[in-house]
Parts: structure tokens; sequence; C-alpha cells
């Protein structure tokens, strides 16, 4: 690979790889982000490359291993070109259908085609399914375009040209008075805005200065950075140069979680390559700024993704947060002034100067402006990953993205922001999305994570989920956090069991106020939240544990028991070969009896009956 000693030759040669793609050959594209290839997306990948061969129209149709396409729901996801007809649930018995009806015969195969689980529709196009057509994709524009791991391909729909403009034309100043206009906030969860933290980095004194991206993405159910890692290495890549470039950095680091290998492969073959070609390293396309990085694998403790936590993990300490009395602006990693934003903030950049802080300010909010990702997760038909304006309400991305509710069972609630994050109940499903609009309902935007609920949920179960999370997650530094999340966590067992008190939920609250105001960190900060959301908006669900002994949703092991409805059962035995404890007796085809001494509340019995004749009380 040539490398490349000027905006000018960058152009030409991104011209001679365009040239050599506008072949207009067909392309079966792929999906092979970590979940599509747990689902057996490679074996697909084979399948189709053997068959192609097989069948000698390899030289006419082309295969690409993608990144992630979001809609993981209906992985792995094939996209065949021109057309964009998308087949979902591909399997490999499927793959000679496909070559013979769709690339030989230009047939569709009617029965791999996505279906709308409202209207039992038909979809053939991409664009065309609700989960696409409602987005706003531009992070994620590219992911199902590119092979991640060729350069050529980011080249050839545009990949560096905001870097060449910049180099072309603007000094670190115009870039950064850019970004600020563009009033682009971080999206790691504090939403600080973007062109303010490069500016105070900027101004800091200081010959050496970091730039960092943060990709310790440890929520649970939360994937969109490693995905973007995965699909688009570049984009973050071009956003880190263009900052450094911004503040007057020279080096860097990425810090991602080891449980990512994908994404740690594509990103180290991203930099290798952009090394080769000039992009990265000394004189960067003949120019004077000079700027490379390294990857640094985390170990997967969750508090590292908080700035001061990832600082110190990068410098060889115990990845403990510490007081911020300096912005990491001025004295961050080795004291140094250090700029640190996330995968997502870092993709954006490169979508801006391209399109300009104007085009950026139309979208979104007043306050939040561009776009957002969430993993969407949970009870709902379709689960992925969705990128859409700020200011999109609850209502439109469960029901009209994400399809509603798995088995038309009523929606309950929806946890936003991660396990740091609030319940939202349903009384609120027409509230816009925003920084703002979040936080006044007691939860967040985070990182993203967002997990729907139905009516067999617990929400005292989900708090407690949540609270054990952020608990055994606790660096453990400060008191009010180590102390006080155990505290609040063994009150809420005490209440899931049954030996709750009225007095308990007053207590909660007085923890939790201690914890958001003299946690050392956000973790600490944040981990009442999920318990107080759900003490505000289903405080009856509390009640009915503490004074009931009983559990509304049916979850809480201690406080219900599993019943066999006589007149509904069939005396089938299917549930009597289903239970592990043998609790479960009767004759053929008479009603059987369930001894409640003998059972463990496993949920066996109800999974498996055909009749509706078990009920749990």
């Amino acid at each position: 690979m040539m490398k490349l000693n000027s905006p000018a030759e960058l152009e030409k040669y991104r011209s001679s790889v365009l040239e050599k793609n506008n072949s207009g050959e067909t392309s079966v594209s792929v999906c092979c982000g970590t979940g599509c290839s747990a689902s057996g997306a490679l074996d697909v990948v084979s399948a189709f490359q053997r068959l192609l061969e097989e069948k000698g129209i390899q030289a006419d149709v082309g295969t690409k291993i993608t990144g992630c396409h979001g809609f993981c729901e209906q992985g792995p996801l094939v996209l065949v070109s021109p057309g964009n007809i998308l087949y979902c649930q591909v399997r490999t018995e499927d793959v000679e259908e496909i070559v013979q009806e769709t690339l030989t015969a230009g047939r569709i195969v009617d029965r791999l085609l996505y279906v709308d689980p409202i209207t039992g529709e038909k979809i053939e196009k991409e664009e065309q399914v609700p989960f696409y057509n409602k987005q706003l994709r531009l992070i994620f524009e590219n992911n199902g375009k590119m092979v991640p791991t060729e350069i050529n391909d980011y080249l050839s729909l545009g990949g560096y040209c905001a870097l060449e403009k910049v180099l072309k034309g603007m000094d670190p100043r115009e870039v950064i008075e850019e970004i600020k206009n563009s009033r682009l906030r971080g999206r790691g969860g504090g939403g600080f805005p973007t062109g303010q933290k490069w500016e105070s980095c900027y101004t800091a004194s200081g010959d050496i200065k970091y730039v960092i991206c943060n990709a310790d993405e440890g929520d649970p159910g939360c994937f969109q950075d490693r995905s973007i890692l995965e699909g688009n290495p570049h984009l973050v890549l071009e956003g880190m140069l263009i900052g450094a470039f911004a503040v007057g950095s020279t080096q860097g680091y990425i810090y991602v979680r080891n449980e990512y290998p994908l994404a740690v492969k594509n990103f180290s073959i991203a930099l290798r390559q952009a090394r080769e070609l000039g992009l990265l390293g000394e004189n960067i396309l003949g120019s004077d700024f000079s700027y490379d990085l390294k990857v640094i694998r985390g170990g997967g403790a969750f508090v590292c993704g908080e700035s001061s936590a990832l600082i110190s993990s990068i410098e060889g300490k115990i990845g403990e947060p510490r007081y911020k009395f300096v912005h990491a602006t001025e004295k961050g990693l080795w004291d140094r002034p250090t700029v640190l934003n996330n995968v997502k903030t870092w993709a954006t950049v490169p979508l801006i100067i391209n399109r300009g802080s104007g085009w950026f300010n139309e979208i979104g909010t007043q306050q939040s402006k561009g776009t957002m990702i969430f993993s969407l997760t949970g009870k709902v038909n379709n689960t992925g990953l969705v990128e859409v304006p700020m200011g999109i309400s609850l209502r439109e991305l469960i029901f009209e993205i994400g399809g509603g509710i798995l088995g038309g069972k009523k929606f309950k609630a929806v946890q936003t922001g991660g396990p740091s994050g609030g319940c939202i109940p349903e009384e609120l499903i027409d509230l816009p999305l925003d920084y703002e609009k979040l936080t006044e309902v007691g939860s967040m935007v985070g990182s993203g994570g967002m997990i729907v609920m139905d009516d067999t949920t617990c929400m005292v179960d989900v708090a407690k989920y949540f609270l054990s999370f952020t608990q055994e997650e606790s660096c453990g530094k400060c008191v009010p956090c180590r102390e006080g999340g155990e505290h609040m966590l063994k009150i809420l067992e005490g209440i899931t069991r049954g030996e709750g008190e009225e007095r308990d939920l007053d207590l909660l609250k007085e923890i939790a106020d201690t914890m958001q105001c003299a946690s050392l960190c956000a973790l600490g900060k944040l981990a009442p939240n999920p318990v107080l959301t759900t003490l505000k908006y289903f405080p009856e669900e509390y009640m009915a544990h503490i004074k009931d002994k009983k559990c509304p949703a049916g979850v809480c092991r201690e406080l219900i028991k599993y019943l066999i409805d006589p007149d509904s059962c069939t005396g089938c035995g299917r549930c009597i070969k289903a239970c592990p404890t043998e609790a479960i007796t009767g004759e053929k085809e008479a009603p059987h009896i369930l001894n409640q001494d003998q059972c463990i509340k496993c949920g066996n019995c109800m999974d498996i009956c055909r009749f509706n004749a078990i009920t749990v009380e």
C-alpha cells in the first residue's frame, strides 16, 4: 500500500478506488457482527462463497462480510444489491435457494423476507422495513455497505474526506468552533458539550496532550460502541484524528473491553492500514500534523467507564475514580491535558466536519442535537441497535421501530440509561427522548441502553437486579457507594422475600439521598436511580410485597405458588415429566395434583403446559 503525501494524493487515490468499485456488480452482504456471527453468519458466508465458486458466478457476484446492520433480532441478515433485498434469519441451508432464485433467476425468496409483526405484511427491501425506515441512521449509515477491514471501502464511501478538509484549509480554532457550533454533546452519558471540552484542552498549557477514546462499554444490554468499532472502525479513528489536530495532541489511546475481540481486531487492522497510507503517524498526508495511538485492553470493570478510573487504568494503576478538583482537560493522563470522548462522540465528528454544524444543528431538540443510538432490548418484537434523532418519543421508538410488545402483552415500563438509569412507566410513553426530559423523570440517556418490560415484570425485582449489578461493580473506594449500595440491596432482597416493612421504603430513600450527595463518582451517585424511580412510579408493587406478601407480577419466588386448574388440566402428563422434584402427580387423562411442599417454583410446568392449566398466585 503506497504512502500518501498530501490531500491531493489522497483524493487521487480515492478516485482510483471508486473507478475500480464502479463495476456495478451484484453483491451479497452478510452481517457478521458479534450477534449474527453467534447465530452462524460466518457459515452462511462460507456457503455463499463455496456455491458461487461451484456455479462459476463468483466473478459476477461479490460477497461482503460487513459489520452490524442493527436488526439483531432477525439475524443472520443477508442484503442483496442492487435492489437492497433483505433476507432474515438466513441459515446455510437457505443459501442455495438464494443463489438459484435471486442471484441467478432474479426472483425473490418469499419465505426469507421480514414479516411485520403488526400487519403480517412481507417486506422486500431493507429501507421499507419499519425498523429501518423510522430511523435516521447517520453513524450507522455505512455499516452494512462496507467491509470493515478494507480501508478502500471506507474511502469509497467518503472516508477521510473530513480529515482532508481539515488539513487542507482549517486551523485548530476553526475546527473547535465548528464542533462548538454543532452543539454536539458527549454520547458517553454525561452529555457535556464536546466543543467546550476540546477548547479547554486546546488552551491548557503543556507540550504533550492526549486524545483518548472510551470504548469500555459495560452496561448490560448495551453494544452500540462495540458494533461501531466492529463495523466501521475508520470512522472512529478519523474522528480522533480530527480531535487530536484541534487540541494539539500527538499521542492517544483507545481503551476497549477485552471482551470485544472482534472490535479490537478490526480497529487494530484499521490502525495498520491508516499508518501504511500515511493517514496516521508522522506528518500525516505530508502536513506538520503527527498523531498515533495505541489500543489498551480493559479488564472488564464497569467503573473503568468513568473517565478518571479509565485514565488510572491506562496509567497502570488500579482502575478507581479520583476526585476531580481539576478537569482532565487540564490534568488528565499522566497529569497532561487530555480529551476523552466515547466511541459515538468520535464517530459523529467526521459527519459534522463534512456536512457542517448547521446541518447537525437542525437535527434533534433545542438542547440535544443530532442522533442517539439506543440498544433496544427486552420484551419488544424488534430488538437491535436503533439510531434516531434526539426528541423522538418512547412510543415511536418502542411501538413503531420496535414493533410493539412481544406476544401482544401490555407495556409496563422501560429502563433507559443502563443500570444507573431509571424505569419510566406507561403513562410517560409519549415522553420525548433527550438529555433534559429523561433527567426530569429520574432517568437519563446514559450510554443508550433501553430495556422494555411487559406486565410480567416485577419492578421490585428489577430494582434489585440493577442495584446488585452496580453493587457488584462498585470499586469500594468510597463509603457511601460501598456501604450504601450493599445496605439498599439487603433491604430489597428482604422485600422480595416477604420480609419487608413499610419503614424500609423511607430508609431506601434516605440511603439513596446520601449516595447521590456523597459518592465519589457517577457510579455511586446514579446507582440508586432504578430504586427511586420504581418507588416513585410503582409504589403499589412495593406495598403488595410488604403488606400483602404477594408479588403481583408472579416473579418473586418466596411470594408465589403454582397451582393446577382442575377444569383446564387434561391429564396429558407433560408437566409430570418436566417437574424436576416430582412435585406433580396424577393419572393419565385425569386432573393432576401439585404438592406445594415439594415445588421449587422453577416454572417448568407452566412453560410446558399447552392448556394454560398452570397459574401463579
